[in-house]
C-alpha cells in the first residue's frame, strides 16, 4: 500500500463507521470512469473525498458517507464545511451534496442544521439498510433470520445450488449482460460497463462477483442408437445432460470494517429458486471468516412506503434478521441559489416519478 494511502487508512481507523465510500480505492474507481476526485484532510482530524459530478443543471460536489469528523466538534465542523465551500466554488459547483454517515436522530439532525445544510431532494447512498452483525456465530446468524428466509436458505442447500466468487473480467461482463436484464423488468438505471470495470480494476480483491447455479437438466443435447427390441435400426434416443444455469448474481464490496452487498442481478430461475438467498448467506459466512465485523445489504425502503421501489426487496434483506437502520438524509449546502432551485424542482419531480 502506498504511504499516502496508509495514512488515510490510520485516519479512517478513528471512525469505525467509514465504508469504502470514503476510501482511497473509490477515489481511484472515479477517477478511472473520469472523474474528478478531490481529497482535502483536516490536521489528522478527518478526510474528506469528494467527487465533483457533471449534470445537465449544472456541476456539483458530492460527498458521499463523508466527510469523516467528528461532528460533535462545533469548531471542526465550521471549518470542513467553510473549506468545502470554497472548494466548491472554485470548481464552479452550483451544490454540494453531503451525506455523513450519522444515524438518524434528532441530534444529528440538529446538527446539519445548525450547519446551514438544507435537506436534500434526492437520496444518497443508501440511507435506509440493513446491517447483519458478523461478530455473532452462524447458528445464531440462522437462528436472527425469519423463519421463511432460513427455509429458503436451507432448502437452497438441499437443492444443491452452488455460489461461485470470482473477480475475473469475464464474470463482471457477464453480470453486466443480467443486471442489464434484470434492470429492463425491474425499471432501474444499472450502472455501466466501464464503471463495473472500474470498480474492478480499483478494488482489486476487495471486489467480487457471487453467482449462484445449479445444475438443470436442459433439452437433448446428443442422440444415441436405440437398443434392445429397436425396431428401426436408425431410430435414436434423447440424451440428456445436466447444464449448469445461473440463477442470482451478487456484487460484494469490502472495506475496513464493513463489506457491502452493493449491487444483484437475476434470472428468471430465481422466482423458482433461492439463488440470492444462497449467494446472501456465503457472502455473510466468507465475510465473517475473513475478520468483517458487518455486513451491510445496502439500501430498503424507507418505513411506511409500501409503494416505494425498494419495497419488494425490502422484505428479502430484512429477512436476514440484521438491524434496520437509518442514516441521516442527505443535505446540500446551496452554491448558486437560482440554478439550484431548477435543480431542487427536476429532482423533486423525479423522486416521485420513480417513487424513491
Amino acid at each position: 500500500m502506498e504511504k499516502s494511502n496508509l495514512e488515510w487508512a490510520e485516519i479512517v481507523k478513528k471512525f469505525p463507521e467509514a465504508n469504502f465510500l470514503q476510501s482511497p480505492a473509490y477515489a481511484e474507481m472515479n477517477r478511472l470512469i473520469g472523474e474528478k476526485v478531490i481529497i482535502e484532510d483536516f490536521d489528522g482530524k478527518g478526510r474528506a473525498l469528494m467527487v465533483v459530478r457533471e449534470a445537465k443543471r449544472g456541476k456539483y460536489l458530492e460527498i458521499p458517507c463523508g466527510p469523516l469528523i467528528d461532528w460533535k466538534d462545533t469548531r471542526l465542523v465550521k471549518r470542513v464545511l467553510k473549506r468545502i465551500n470554497e472548494i466548491a466554488k472554485a470548481e464552479k459547483c452550483v451544490f454540494v451534496r453531503i451525506r455523513p454517515q450519522l444515524y438518524k436522530t434528532p441530534e444529528n439532525m440538529k446538527i446539519l442544521e445548525r450547519a446551514g445544510l438544507k435537506k436534500s431532494p434526492m437520496h444518497l447512498a443508501a440511507e435506509h439498510t440493513v446491517v447483519i452483525d458478523l461478530s455473532k456465530s452462524e447458528d445464531e446468524l440462522l437462528a436472527k433470520m425469519r423463519r421463511q428466509t432460513r427455509y429458503d436458505v436451507r432448502r437452497a442447500e438441499k437443492l444443491g445450488i452452488e455460489v461461485l466468487k470470482s473477480n475475473s473480467e469475464e464474470l463482471f461482463k457477464e453480470f453486466h449482460g443480467v443486471q442489464a436484464e434484470t434492470a429492463k423488468r425491474q425499471k432501474f438505471i444499472p450502472p455501466s460497463l466501464e464503471t463495473l470495470l472500474a470498480e474492478r480494476a480499483a478494488f482489486g480483491d476487495n471486489i467480487a462477483i457471487y453467482v449462484a447455479t445449479i445444475d438443470w437438466t436442459g433439452p437433448a443435447v446428443a442422440s444415441s442408437p436405440a437398443r434392445a427390441g429397436a425396431g428401426d435400426p436408425q431410430a435414436t434416443s434423447p440424451v440428456h445432460e445436466p447444464l449448469s444455469k445461473p440463477i442470482a448474481y451478487g456484487l460484494v464490496i469490502k472495506d475496513g470494517k464493513e463489506g457491502d452487498y452493493y449491487e444483484a442481478a437475476s434470472t428468471d430461475l430465481n422466482r423458482k429458486l433461492p439463488g440470492a438467498h444462497a449467494i446472501l448467506w456465503r457472502a455473510m459466512r466468507d465475510l465473517k471468516a475473513e475478520g468483517y465485523e458487518r455486513f451491510n445489504l445496502w439500501g430498503i425502503a424507507p418505513a411506511g412506503q409500501p409503494h416505494h421501489r425498494y419495497a419488494g426487496v425490502t422484505t428479502f434483506k430484512t429477512g436476514f434478521g440484521g438491524e434496520i437502520v437509518e442514516y441521516v438524509p442527505a443535505h446540500d449546502m446551496i452554491i448558486s441559489q437560482v440554478r439550484y432551485l431548477k435543480n431542487w424542482i427536476v429532482e423533486t419531480a423525479r423522486r416521485k416519478r420513480r417513487h424513491l
